[in-house]
């Protein structure tokens, strides 16, 4: 399972032109599901993701995580994280989790984030969605697990 986190001021996710959900200051994680993933991991990756320290602390170094600064949490399923792309200039979704599989994946990593931080919100899975953002730093790390 792959988490690309990005430190933010700022997220909303709309689905046809409508505000479906928004963040502010805290993290944004896409959330790529492959063949290999168990609905098992997603308590490590969602434990990964709101310890990670990406913060700033007094002396300006990342030593806070998400708890620390009472930020907030953005889940966005990207299954294009998921693609091969070492061969050719065309992506290879085969290593990505089947929809229908990665779906029940992405809804139990999204319910044990929301068991277990303040604020949490997402987008909605499979659904064309168009996410604005405002990255703080950039801060952005791939995560997995």
């Amino acid at each position: 399972m792959i988490a690309l986190i990005q430190r933010v001021n700022w997220a909303r996710v709309k689905i046809d032109g409508q505000l479906y959900s928004e963040i502010g200051p805290g993290l944004l994680a896409f959330i790529g599901i492959e063949t290999a993933d168990n609905a098992g991991l997603t308590g490590k990756l969602v434990d990964k993701i709101l310890a990670y320290r990406v913060f700033g602390d007094d002396e300006g170094r990342m030593n806070l995580d998400l708890k620390a600064v009472g930020g907030e949490l953005m889940l966005v399923s990207q299954f294009t994280l998921a693609a091969s792309t070492d061969k050719g200039l065309r992506p290879s979704f085969t290593s990505a989790k089947p929809p229908a599989e990665a779906e029940k994946i992405y809804q139990r990593l999204v319910a044990t984030a929301m068991a277990r931080h303040e604020v949490v919100r997402d987008g909605k899975f499979a659904t064309d969605m168009q996410i604005t953002l405002e990255n703080d730093g950039p801060v952005t790390f791939i995560l997995q697990v």
